[in-house]
């Protein structure tokens, strides 16, 4: 097992090539070992390197809304009337806390990607 810090492009195209070699590795093998390790290097290498951004609010309604096979009318329970969940949706009006409480329970979407400005 020779494992080193990933610190460049090149040191990170190797890990991922060992990786793929080592992919089925069984968990307590030596090997094993070597994966559970390089994975984490190669996930902080990459939090650092390519971060993701959050979905604004709206664009994370919308995904979950399309995950679960869900209208704008569905969201009036949550949002309140039909034209405020218009507003909301069109970006005229801001999430409200209590519209934020009832989407992350009802839709679980993360609270920190609801509070977000946008």
């Amino acid at each position: 097992m020779d494992i080193s810090p990933i610190r460049n492009e090149k040191d990170y195209k190797k890990a991922l090539e060992r990786l793929e070699v080592i992919f089925d590795a069984k968990q307590g093998t030596k090997e094993g070992d070597e994966l559970e390790i390089l994975a984490i290097l190669i996930d902080n290498y990459e939090n650092e390197n390519f971060p993701v951004e959050m979905p604004d609010p709206i664009s994370a309604i919308n995904f979950r809304m399309e995950q679960m096979g869900l209208k704008q009318k569905d969201l009036v329970e949550m949002i309140g009337f039909k034209s405020r969940v218009s507003e909301i949706m069109n970006r005229k009006r801001k999430l409200t806390l209590e519209m934020i409480r009832k989407l992350n329970t009802q839709l679980r979407i993360p609270t920190d990607v609801l509070i977000q400005d946008y």
